[in-house]
């Protein structure tokens, strides 16, 4: 289970753990203790650190990914099955300007189950699902405007909205975007997608 510093909770580690699952989550100010002791030990490691490189370019925007690992905290650390802390920069170049990110995380999964290049994997598969669901229904759908806020109805509208960014996606649509001007000028076309076959006279 991958997640922002929202799930980095001591219970939900331990119930992850103990129920045959594995965890990848982000640390913040939110657990204070955990973040500055990550912190303290990637400004002085007392070990070698694994590490992991890749980029990627697009256009004229070119984007590089750091991580380092350290499995040194583990015997340390309180935290639930803590195997494994990380370093995560980010350094985007766009046009000659340059922007970095930096981030820390922490996972159960020792160096033998996830090398510095699994780990900076499943922490840009984590970004790609932020990305492709809920970027696309904060933008897209407008999530975030919406009106609804009362009783079960946001609930049921988040899960209309997740149900048809399923659909189009299952239907091998990339731009949610440009799958919803379609289907808002081809009601049929959109139907078939759902099953129904229907012919407008």
């Amino acid at each position: 289970m991958t997640g922002d510093a929202l799930y980095a909770q001591q219970g939900l580690c331990r119930q992850i753990v103990e129920r045959g699952g594995e965890y990848l989550f982000v640390a913040k100010a939110n657990q204070p203790t955990l973040l500055e002791d990550i912190i303290t030990l990637f400004a002085d490691p007392p070990g070698p650190l694994a590490y992991c490189e890749e980029g990627d370019r697009h256009g004229n925007r070119r984007e590089v990914r750091r991580l380092w690992a350290s499995s040194e905290l583990a015997e340390y650390s309180g935290w639930p099955y803590l195997a494994q802390v990380c370093r995560i920069q980010r350094e985007i170049k766009v046009n000659g300007q340059v922007k970095k990110e930096e981030a820390y995380a922490f996972t159960s999964l020792w160096p033998h189950e996830a090398d510095a290049g699994r780990l900076l994997s499943l922490n840009r598969g984590h970004w790609c699902i932020e990305n492709c669901l809920h970027y696309v229904r904060d933008v897209t759908f407008g999530e975030d405007k919406s009106q609804v806020r009362t009783g079960n109805a946001p609930r049921v509208m988040a899960a209309l909205r997740n149900t048809a960014i399923g659909v189009m996606r299952l239907s091998g649509t990339t731009n949610i975007a440009s799958a919803l001007r379609r289907n808002a000028a081809r009601p049929p076309e959109a139907l078939r997608l759902l099953g129904i076959d229907v012919t407008f006279t």
